[in-house]
């Protein structure tokens, strides 16, 4: 990623548009009527898509064998259930540290896990969840999302055909007239942490940096290890949500600037650190409402190191200028969703 700033932005939003996981996803035994078992399918799933919208493809796959009853499609990790809104690239970023290509994925159409999930009707809950993280995207941005709510009926149409086709050209077509703006190389660096109640109430944190064409959305995803590893094939596994956790506060100016700032628990000996911002942190897992309370904490005495930085499958030099990053990086509902390994003392570890 040394020459990621020569890349002109049509390039990288076409190769970012295009980029895609390849699945090879198992039906549970427990939902297998018939012998033999069906073979896994394997499916290419755009990276800025999500898992629900795959049952067009899995349902009549694996239609012969079901048991009797209503389809609830859910995905699982090695054990650990999928959440649905957050998109596919980012959870293959976040839980497949050493990348597996097929990423191996279990599906089910029974059982689903509601005291686990938030509850996915389908196609509808999937893009209302996109619309309701644009709304929030612009409120960031803007102060407010009243571009997002006026949209006419038959741009929100098209808008999220965009998205579910892959179609960068219709997304920009009317994207530009929320006018939401870019990240300019020149900006200033003040991030103010942003804790706005969402539907998912998922403890994503967004962040929002003060630039000159506005401020910058960010879900930050923060899981941390207390062993040190040499090869991404020895990290250590996630497997509870209650191990991501996301923060917000700081100033920054490189892609390292910006994650230091976003996390002053971890490097608080960083010249960007906060200045009296409040910080925010709070599991992946938990969808209680978000509190916001800085000395809800304790920080830690020494700084954490950086092991592992994903941002859509690329893993980029964090001298990187953050203004890059953010304006052709982002996702289509105009967040940007960085996953982040940290190596901390056994006694910093997040519990």
């Amino acid at each position: 990623m040394s020459g990621a700033a020569t890349v002109s932005a049509s390039e990288a939003h076409k190769l970012v548009w295009e980029g895609s996981v390849p699945l090879l996803i198992h039906l549970h035994d427990s939902e297998v009527t018939t012998l033999p078992p069906p073979p896994p399918a394997l499916v290419l799933a755009p990276r800025l898509g999500y898992l629900p919208l795959l049952i067009s493809e899995l349902k009549p796959y694996f239609s012969s064998t079901l048991p009797p009853g209503v389809d609830t499609l859910w995905f699982e990790y090695r054990g650990l259930p999928l959440k649905w809104y957050i998109p596919t690239g980012v959870l293959f970023d976040l839980l497949c540290v050493e990348p597996e290509r097929p990423w191996n994925l279990t599906v089910h159409f029974r059982g689903y896990p509601s005291n686990l999930l938030l509850p996915c009707e389908g196609e509808d809950s999937v893009k209302w969840s996109f619309i309701n993280s644009l709304k929030e995207a612009a409120y960031v941005t803007k102060g407010n999302c009243k571009n997002v709510m006026n949209m006419s009926q038959s741009d929100q149409v098209e808008l999220w055909r965009s998205v579910l086709n892959g179609n960068l050209e219709s997304y920009q077509r009317v994207s530009s007239k929320l006018k939401l703006g870019t990240f300019e190389d020149e900006y200033t660096e003040n991030i103010s942490a942003v804790s706005t109640a969402s539907q998912q109430n998922s403890g994503e944190a967004d962040a929002a940096a003060q630039v000159k064409s506005g401020r910058i959305p960010v879900r930050l995803y923060v899981w941390t290890v207390t062993e040190d590893f040499d090869d991404l094939e020895s990290a250590p596994q996630i497997d509870n949500w209650d191990k991501v956790h996301s923060f917000g506060a700081g100033k920054y100016f490189s892609l390292n600037d910006a994650i230091k700032s976003l996390l002053p628990e971890y490097f608080p000996g960083s010249s960007f650190d906060n200045l009296g911002d409040a910080s925010t942190k709070q599991s992946v897992g938990d969808e209680r409402e978000n509190t916001c309370d800085p000395d809800s904490s304790s920080l830690p005495l020494e700084n954490a190191e950086i092991k592992l930085v994903r941002i859509q499958g690329i893993e980029p030099c964090l001298e990187i200028p953050f203004s890059w990053v953010v304006n052709n990086l982002m996702n289509p509902e105009y967040f940007l969703h960085i996953c982040v390994c940290l190596k901390v003392s056994e006694a910093n570890a997040l519990q």
